[in-house]
């Protein structure tokens, strides 16, 4: 089993739900190290002064942003940490759409939540009124060292984040010349139209992902597996950890619900900006 990135929980309102944030991914590109050809030793990278052609040791390496062609400013080590989201382990959810709201574009990297120790009452409530509503949680989340918008999401009997991309990493399809002239004047007519509708009708089908699989890896990986028995190679696999179980704290899902709910009428009739608070690490 995988190990979980963190131990935390979702929030909203006033309900906490421990879970940990699981990988719901699975990297399968082939990963090859540098050699020299004359010698099959490792090449390794090392980070070379471009003055001095001397290697400069990790402890004397700063961060520098070129703001101008040729010109940096170096950021010390206050600056970055001044600028990094506060540690936290909470999945802040602050507010609930419609589960077709975002565009694909915006999609990333998918995890799971797994629910923690005696926390599968307050999970599926979470999951099933989300299915039943329709909607998916907008939430923040602090993976590492950056803050992410996020999007909690059933998917079957699992609740999962998606991380989705920030408005500011996407490029505006304006930024791009599109045919979007007449079908006419790419003399495009009725029969063109009505034989490609009747290809693609042809070739209509399901959606079954286990028929497909990455034809060139596969290839490559039994090429390896030859060269690794012909050379008595061998590999070996550490074992991961084990992830440290979160709380097992009993919550009292009326109660709290209850609470939430009063508090948002509240807001609604007196609203006031509030930052948002969250957990340290």
């Amino acid at each position: 089993m995988a190990r979980a990135l963190w131990s935390g929980s979702i929030s909203f309102g006033l309900l906490n739900i421990p879970v940990q944030l699981m990988p719901a991914e699975r990297r399968t590109d082939l990963r090859f190290h540098l050699m020299d050809a004359r010698n099959k030793a490792r090449v390794r990278y090392e980070r070379i002064n471009e003055e001095t052609g001397e290697e400069v040791p990790w402890k004397d390496i700063v961060k520098a942003f070129e703001y101008k062609k040729g010109d940096y400013v170096v950021l010390e080590r206050e600056d970055l940490k001044a600028a990094a989201p506060e540690s936290s382990e909470s999945v802040d959810i602050e507010a609930f759409i419609p589960s077709d709201a975002v565009p694909v574009e915006y999609f990333e990297r998918p995890y799971y939540l797994l629910p923690g120790k005696k926390a599968e009452k307050g999970y599926v409530l979470l999951r099933d009124t989300l299915k039943e509503l329709g909607r998916v949680g907008l939430a923040r989340v602090v993976i590492r060292t950056r803050e992410y918008l996020a999007l909690v999401m059933p998917r079957e009997a699992a609740l999962m984040l998606l991380v989705l991309r920030y408005p500011q990493e996407l490029i505006a399809p304006d930024e791009y010349a599109w045919p979007d002239r007449p079908l006419s004047a790419y003399r495009l007519g009725k029969r063109e139209l009505d034989m490609a509708r009747a290809l693609v009708e042809s070739m209509s089908g399901k959606w079954e992902p286990a028929k497909y699989r990455d034809e060139f890896r596969a290839k490559l990986a039994k090429v390896i597996e030859a060269r690794v028995r012909s050379k008595g190679g061998h590999i070996h696999k550490p074992a991961a950890e084990e992830a440290a179980e979160p709380s097992d704290k009993v919550v009292d899902l009326m109660a709290v619900l209850k609470r939430s709910l009063a508090a948002r009428k509240g807001s609604k009739r007196a609203p006031a900006a509030r930052p948002r608070q969250r957990k340290r690490a």
